[in-house]
């Protein structure tokens, strides 16, 4: 379980062509706490990730780990403490072998040959990914890159995963065994995603961006209840809470038949 607090404390971030794409951001996470980051594209969440882990510095404000603030010198100190999960696993994956991969963030650490197997094959079996150990990343299906991705954080114990779009483009099997694994950690996760029912069963508060501000931080169900913040921030309730009959259509009571001619479909026999 992670002892560390992060603290983003009147935030602002300003790109050099002048987007001011973080305005007065204000909020704390508390060990072991979920926090889901949701808004429209263009809202924020990127930026804030980024200056979460350092990888740029607010232009007002100030983000800390603990009593330590983020900053170019304490980089080394944050790479312990804080593992980024990218978007696309392909930008995270770069060596020859999946345990290369996942062995590459303790070998950085100076670990011993024996204590950078343990690790790596520790955070292999976590995500049920130990039998890829010496398969090639680009040899691996989006699902098993994810994990693979996740596997090579875990192995540098961080008290807190921040994961970017951890659901993107995983089909549906693939996406739920990630909702389990995740619902498994007890690190402090923030989790920037459009996958709102993801939110539902991972997390335990959402914070909304809308144009760099937030305009709510409270429990799922509280923000999802909102129509109006809803339509404010460009979102929509997730599936699993919407009503049947909001959809477009509904699926005909009898299944279609394919086996016609091309471009037909027909209902199917009943039982004899």
């Amino acid at each position: 379980m992670s002892h560390l607090t992060m603290t983003v404390s009147h935030v602002g971030f300003c790109y050099p062509d002048g987007h001011q794409a973080l305005d007065e951001v204000d909020f704390t996470v508390r060990p072991g706490e979920s926090v889901a980051v949701i808004g429209a594209n263009g809202a924020g969440k990127s930026t804030l990730l980024l200056l979460l882990t350092g990888f740029l510095f607010a232009s007002q404000g100030e983000v800390r780990l603990g009593n330590a603030r983020i900053s170019k010198a304490y980089l080394p100190e944050l790479r312990r403490h804080v593992g980024l999960v990218f978007q696309n696993p392909d930008d995270q994956l770069f060596m020859p072998t999946v345990f290369d991969d996942v062995a590459f963030g303790p070998l950085n650490m100076r670990m011993s040959a024996e204590d950078v197997r343990t690790v790596t094959m520790q955070a292999l079996q976590t995500v049920g990914a130990a039998h890829l150990a010496e398969r090639a990343p680009w040899q691996l299906s989006g699902g098993q890159k994810r994990a693979v991705a996740i596997a090579g954080v875990l192995a540098m114990h961080p008290d807190v995963l921040i994961l970017d779009e951890p659901s993107d483009a995983l089909d549906p099997g693939a996406r739920r065994r990630l909702i389990h694994l995740l619902q498994t950690f007890e690190h402090t996760k923030i989790i920037a995603t459009h996958d709102l029912d993801l939110v539902l069963d991972v997390c335990t508060r959402v914070i909304v961006l809308h144009e760099g501000r937030i305009l709510a931080d409270a429990h799922p169900l509280e923000v999802f209840a909102d129509a109006a913040l809803l339509a404010r921030a460009s979102l929509e309730k997730p599936l699993s809470l919407q009503p049947r009959g909001c959809y477009a259509y509904d699926l005909p009571a009898t299944p279609l038949a394919v086996d016609g001619p091309p471009g037909v479909a027909r209902p199917s026999p009943g039982p004899d």
